[in-house]
């Protein structure tokens, strides 16, 4: 009523966004989607900034049928850049699991912690090592 002096008129949405989530999660959960991720690499890119400022990230999922999900990322806590890197390839890592990925590709521009994960370099200082035990 009080925005009629305005000439606005309330018009709800209709069912076409909801038919668009319905869509999708048919799509992401029919027999054949799921026959062809169990033969697919999910490809994980992460890459991660660090400043005065503070620290974020950003992540890309690539998924089956050209499924890509982008996220960026503010961290409420301080780290260097070698945390962050941590921080944002265990998110990723988590995101693909929450999505069903039976195979991920990860990959970073830290040296130091691509050679941790994989195991030629070792973890010497105690939060690099806890946060590959947690990998």
């Amino acid at each position: 009523m009080e925005l009629s002096k305005f000439d606005v008129q309330y018009e709800p949405r209709g069912p076409i966004k909801g038919q668009v989530y319905a869509d999708f999660v048919v799509e992401l959960s029919s027999a054949d989607a799921h026959q062809e991720e169990a033969n697919f690499w999910w490809v994980l890119s992460v890459d991660e900034s660090s400043n005065q400022q503070g620290s974020g990230a950003g992540v890309i999922l690539e998924g089956p049928n050209g499924l890509l999900i982008e996220q960026a990322l503010r961290f409420a806590f301080k780290a260097n850049n070698n945390q962050s890197e941590y921080t944002t390839l265990i998110f990723g890592m988590l995101l693909a699991k929450e999505m069903g990925a039976q195979s991920l590709l990860a990959k970073s521009d830290s040296l130091l912690v691509i050679g941790q994960v994989t195991g030629e370099y070792q973890a010497k200082d105690p939060q690099m090592a806890a946060y590959l035990g947690y990998l």
